[in-house]
């Protein structure tokens, strides 16, 4: 059986995982994957993935493929997957991709959503999904700064510390705050992300909408390239990756 490659959409609960990557002293989804392959498969499988979440990170459209010689259909994978993998971790979608896919490469964007929760007191059921603000978010206030992030700009200060990224030039197309009971969302979507960059957005909208930041602080930090310009790093568990885009037809 000559060589395929597959592609999987996948959906994890990033609560009990050290992040996307294998680690050594660490449990990954993509070791999970990769193990659960192997034994589909009968012979070690290498998966690459679109993005690096961190740890207690989620996805809902998570791209990754993989090269087999298994002749299981490439839409049945995600069927026989689902039935050996762990609850919170789910394929979605999978199929036969062209030879020269590349989950990470081939990418020319990705949506990400932040869930806050504001209100007295933080909720028992979203605890792993929403980060908790005691304080009031101004969405208004929240909206006006993110405008400030369209367009193509050096994010250099939006990188977390350890970032060994050269080229921190990305460009951001959509920056949405919106309202949903004390549910606040946020959705970034660009051509790329650098380490820690829609947290390090997270928390810095998270201060201005509760006041504990003067406005202008996204817009002062694309300019002097300065770190502390911007707010504290949100909380992973409000993070999840939403969509990967391989065509400028699905932005």
């Amino acid at each position: 059986m000559p060589m395929r490659r597959i592609r999987l959409t996948v959906e994890y609960d990033g609560t009990n995982y050290a992040g996307w990557q294998r680690q050594k002293n660490a449990l990954a989804v993509q070791q999970v994957l990769e193990e659960t392959l192997e034994r589909l498969t009968g012979a070690p499988v290498t998966l690459h993935g679109a993005s690096r979440t961190d740890a207690g990170v989620h996805a809902l459209g998570q791209s990754a493929h993989f090269d087999t010689e298994s002749r299981i259909p490439g839409e049945k994978f995600s069927y026989a997957l689902n039935a050996l993998l762990p609850h919170d971790i789910r394929v979605t979608t999978s199929e036969d991709a062209a030879p020269d896919f590349h989950a990470r490469f081939s990418t020319c964007g990705k949506r990400y959503r932040y869930l806050f929760w504001d209100a007295p007191h933080a909720g028992a059921l979203n605890r792993n999904t929403h980060s908790h603000s005691i304080y009031p978010l101004d969405v208004a206030r929240m909206q006006a700064e993110a405008d400030a992030l369209i367009g193509t700009h050096d994010f250099a200060a939006f990188a977390a510390s350890g970032s060994v990224v050269k080229d921190t030039v990305r460009t951001i197309w959509r920056a949405d705050v919106a309202r949903n009971g004390h549910e606040v969302v946020l959705i970034v979507e660009g051509s790329g992300f650098l380490y820690n960059m829609v947290r390090i957005i997270a928390g810095t909208l998270r201060d201005v909408g509760s006041g504990k930041l003067a406005p202008g602080a996204l817009k002062k930090a694309i300019e002097t390239g300065n770190r502390l310009d911007l707010g504290v790093t949100a909380p992973a568990h409000g993070l999840t990756l939403m969509k990967v885009f391989y065509s400028t037809e699905d932005i």
